[in-house]
């Protein structure tokens, strides 16, 4: 049997972010409009200063405004709430994007309603959720419309195929489910409470993991010739000490298995960054009425 072909998410994403680029130049060029994200970071988490960073610096290569708001993590919620309704009403800010998690004083679900539904190019607004479960154009969460894409770029078609998404999250289960329903995929959404997940999992022709525990998902529970796509980055301590990232699902087996595997790291990460960029750019043509890029 032969390996799974790797599906190599830094390439498709800086293709992506080519093609946005190239969309960028062209408003600018024929309407003077310049996207613009705000990102803002409450607090000094060093995971998501790292993740911050990288979102500014694909941003501005991109040819897009970056407005970035650092605040400490003791800022009262309150002003939190002031900077986004600042954001809000600032029309060179056409996508906010608040970074979580957020210290526990403040209330996230709040902080994310705070957004106008028009910029949360995050997809988390319950305006933009509950369009995209309705099937109706909406703000689509990144890490989920990544996946898509990649799975698309390799399957091409996608309705009738059978699709198990493994975790529920209201950031990467739920609306990937959507997504795939959209597609006319047939659709499980499987979790911690599922009975004999192995078993469902194995019927699958695309799996999705996203359950956020390492290597969970074993080679033997899958199809052969499946397509997998791994959500997970986790942090795991190896035999000789040191430190790496694996995904939920156990990547070694799986290769022999699966006709199409995203590793981890490479697969679906770099695509978050880049989906970022295609909301904003959707978000800005929306907001300006001009004709929405196909992206």
């Amino acid at each position: 049997m032969t390996d799974a072909k790797i599906i190599d998410g830094n390439l498709f994403s800086a293709r992506l972010r080519d093609t946005l680029a190239g969309h960028v130049r062209a408003m600018k060029d024929a309407h003077g409009v310049t996207p613009g994200l705000a990102v803002v970071l409450v607090g000094e988490d060093p995971a998501s200063q790292v993740y911050v960073r990288t979102k500014h610096k694909r941003t501005v290569e991109a040819g897009m405004n970056s407005f970035e708001h650092a605040l400490p993590a003791d800022t009262p919620e309150d002003r939190v709430l002031a900077l986004i309704a600042g954001l809000n009403a600032d029309p060179a800010v056409h996508g906010i994007l608040v970074q979580l998690p957020l210290p526990r004083h403040i209330d996230s679900q709040k902080v994310i309603e705070a957004i106008d539904p028009a910029k949360d190019v995050d997809g988390f607004h319950p305006i933009n959720v509950g369009r995209l479960a309705a099937g109706l154009d909406a703000m689509v969460p990144c890490t989920p419309l990544g996946s898509l894409m990649l799975l698309k770029d390799r399957l091409g078609r996608l309705a009738g195929l059978d699709a198990v998404v493994v975790g529920r999250s209201n950031i990467v289960g739920k609306p990937m489910a959507q997504l795939l329903i959209k597609e006319s995929c047939t659709v499980t959404v499987a979790h911690s409470q599922t009975r004999d997940l192995a078993a469902v999992v194995r019927r699958a022709d695309i799996v999705v993991a996203a359950v956020g525990k390492p290597e969970m998902i074993r080679g033997d529970w899958l199809k052969p010739g499946c397509t997998v796509i791994d959500v997970g980055i986790n942090r795991v301590t190896a035999a000789d000490g040191s430190k790496k990232l694996v995904g939920d699902v156990a990547f070694a087996e799986a290769l022999p298995v699966a006709g199409a595997i995203t590793p981890v790291p490479g697969g679906v990460g770099p695509m978050t960054i880049a989906c970022l960029l295609r909301n904003t750019l959707v978000a800005c043509a929306r907001q300006h009425g001009l004709p929405v890029p196909e992206v």
